[in-house]
């Protein structure tokens, strides 16, 4: 790896460090829940190791304690991370030249942060090559994605142990907020997090968390005919 390049993958570790943060209590609370709701540490590490995506797996969790129908659980997983299509649709014209074990590895990483750093300092460097994209994304990664392995499984050996009154859940709304707030540039885009807002306040006694995906649908038809008439 030249200088350049070395330079580069610390760059997008630097940037990706204040998001241990929120990732730290996020990743304790996950595993927490999972071993009260009777998972194993080994389960959970596993569960955080092969779907290594918070919101869906809190849902899970929470649909699986409600015990919710096996397919109602699957689809809302599925649904909370459509957005995971939507930032792999944006990124490949930055790593879609990779060979197909590297982008299978970048797809797998491709989570909410990894995907807000990279779009944002793609766009901030338009002149950057492409060795260089990819090594600022695993930059990236590693303070993101590698901790959250780690801290779950500590939250799982934790367990019970942590006081209720320690909060630990306020960890979710503002991981949310901080990689929402930046992303709202276009009117649609504003749009479409107002109506997704309104119709899950709307919905919110719907059973399973139907409303929710009902309310991202909403979200999303409602942005992309706001991005129609404006192209029209």
């Amino acid at each position: 790896m030249t200088s350049e390049l070395r330079s580069t993958y610390w760059r997008g570790l630097r940037d990706g460090l204040p998001f241990l943060l929120v990732l730290i209590p996020f990743a304790m609370l996950f595993g927490v829940l999972a071993t009260e709701a009777g998972l194993s540490v080994f389960e959970t590490l596993s569960f955080s190791v092969v779907v290594i995506a918070g919101a869906a797996q809190f849902t899970a969790l929470q649909l699986l304690n409600e015990h919710a129908p096996t397919l109602i659980v699957l689809a809302s997983a599925l649904t909370v991370n459509l957005r995971m299509a939507m930032y792999s649709a944006s990124i490949t014209p930055h790593l879609g030249h990779l060979p197909l074990w590297k982008r299978a590895v970048a797809a797998y990483f491709l989570v909410d942060q990894t995907y807000a750093l990279a779009a944002t300092e793609y766009e901030k460097r338009p002149g950057m090559t492409p060795p260089e994209k990819v090594a600022y994304f695993f930059g990236a990664v590693t303070p993101v994605c590698l901790p959250w392995y780690f801290f779950s499984m500590l939250g799982a050996w934790i367990g019970k142990s942590v006081p209720p009154e320690y909060g630990l859940d306020f960890a979710l709304p503002i991981a949310f907020l901080a990689m929402m707030g930046p992303a709202l540039r276009t009117g649609a885009h504003m749009v479409a997090a107002l109506v997704a807002t309104v119709a899950a306040l709307a919905l919110a006694v719907v059973p399973y968390n139907l409303g929710l995906l009902a309310a991202a649908i909403c979200g999303m038809v409602a942005g992309a005919e706001v991005e129609r008439r404006r192209d029209a």
